[in-house]
C-alpha cells in the first residue's frame, strides 16, 4: 500500500478561548470523534463516511457548538449550518439555518447523495431531510441551560468586551467542529458543522457551510475545514485559497499557517484551520488561545487542545 493509500483522519472541535475547565471535555470529545471516524477508515470505508461519522459524534456532544448545546442566536434559538464535500467528484451537500435537526451533517450528506442541488436552508432543508428519512426534533431539545445563561450574559454585555486586537465577535464564542479524511482509495473529503456565533442575527449563515469558505475538498489539492469568526473567512474564501496553495505545491502545514496569518493580517480575523492532502500530509494552525484537535494514521494517533508544534 502506497503512502497516498494509507488512511488519515484529522478533526477539530473549535478554535477559541477554550476555558481551562473545559479543556478535558474538548480533548475527550475530539478523541471520541476521531475514534469514530477512524473505525470507518480501518474497515475500508470512504473518507466521506468517516467525516460524517466523526462530525456526528461532535454534534451529539454537548461540549461543542454544533447540534445540541450550540450557541443561541439573538432570538434565543439554536440555528445550525453544515456542509460535507467529496474530493474526487467535487460533490457537496449543505444545510443552513436549520432549527429542528439534531445532526445537520447527516442532512447535508443526504443533500450530497440524493439531490441535484447543493444547498438547502431553513424549512426547505428540514422538509428535505424529513422526506429522506431524518427525524425532526423540537428546537427546545437542542437548547441547554448553560447556553441560555451564556446568551443572557451576551445580551447584557452586547459584546463590549471584544479584545482590541480583533474587530469582531469575542474569541469566547466559537466552537465549530470539522473533519477531513483520506481513505484507502486515495480520495479526500471534508465537513464542517456549527451553531454559529453567540447571539448572531437570526438567519445569519457563516463560513462553515459555504463551499470554499469554511469547507472544501478536491483530490487535486486538499480537504479543508475552518473554525472561528466566519465573516472574514467568507471575504477571503479561505478554504479554497488554502487548497489552491497546496495544489501549487506548498506543504499543508505551511499553507495552514499562511492562511491564518492572512486572516489576521488582512482582516484582523481569528480562528483555526485543518488541511489534508491526497498524500496524507496534514496542516493545522490557529491564532486563538486554544484549538481542539485530534488525528489518526496507521499506527499513530494524537489529540490536544493546542496546535502541535514543530
Amino acid at each position: 500500500m502506497t503512502l497516498s493509500k494509507q488512511p488519515v483522519l484529522l478533526v477539530h472541535g473549535g478554535a477559541w478561548a477554550i476555558p481551562y475547565d473545559a479543556v478535558d471535555a474538548h480533548q475527550h470529545g475530539v478523541r471520541k470523534a476521531a475514534e469514530a471516524g477512524w473505525r470507518v477508515l480501518e474497515q475500508g470505508g470512504t473518507a466521506l463516511d468517516a467525516v460524517e461519522e466523526a462530525i456526528a459524534v461532535m454534534e451529539d456532544d454537548d461540549t461543542f457548538d454544533a447540534g445540541r448545546g450550540s450557541f443561541l442566536n439573538e432570538d434565543g434559538k439554536v440555528q445550525l449550518d453544515a456542509l460535507i464535500m467529496e474530493g474526487s467528484t467535487l460533490q457537496a451537500g449543505g444545510v443552513g439555518c436549520v432549527e429542528r435537526l439534531r445532526n445537520p451533517i447527516r442532512a447535508a450528506r443526504k443533500v450530497l447523495n440524493d439531490s441535484p442541488h447543493i444547498y438547502f436552508v431553513g424549512e426547505g432543508a428540514e422538509r428535505f431531510a424529513e422526506e429522506h428519512g431524518i427525524a425532526l426534533c423540537a428546537n427546545e431539545d437542542l437548547i441547554l441551560e448553560r447556553e441560555l445563561v451564556r446568551w443572557k450574559d451576551a445580551k447584557k454585555q452586547k459584546f463590549l468586551t471584544v479584545p482590541p486586537e480583533f474587530a469582531g465577535p469575542p474569541m469566547d464564542s466559537h466552537d465549530t467542529v470539522g473533519a477531513v479524511a483520506l481513505d484507502a482509495h486515495g480520495n479526500i473529503s471534508a465537513g464542517t458543522s456549527t451553531g454559529g456565533t453567540l447571539n448572531k442575527a437570526a438567519g445569519r449563515i457563516g463560513d462553515s457551510s459555504l463551499i470554499g469558505c469554511g469547507c472544501y475538498a478536491d483530490n487535486l489539492s486538499a480537504a479543508v475545514s475552518t473554525t472561528g469568526w466566519g465573516e472574514p473567512m467568507m471575504k477571503l474564501v479561505l478554504s479554497k485559497w488554502a487548497a489552491d496553495r497546496v495544489e501549487m505545491g506548498e506543504a499543508p502545514q505551511q499553507v495552514a499557517q499562511a492562511a491564518i496569518d492572512r486572516l489576521q493580517s488582512r482582516l484582523k480575523g481569528h480562528g483555526g484551520i485543518i488541511l489534508l492532502d491526497s498524500q496524507g500530509r496534514i496542516g493545522l494552525a490557529h491564532n486563538t488561545p486554544r484549538m481542539a484537535w485530534a488525528w489518526r494514521r496507521p499506527g499513530e494517533n494524537a489529540d490536544g487542545v493546542q496546535s502541535p508544534r514543530g
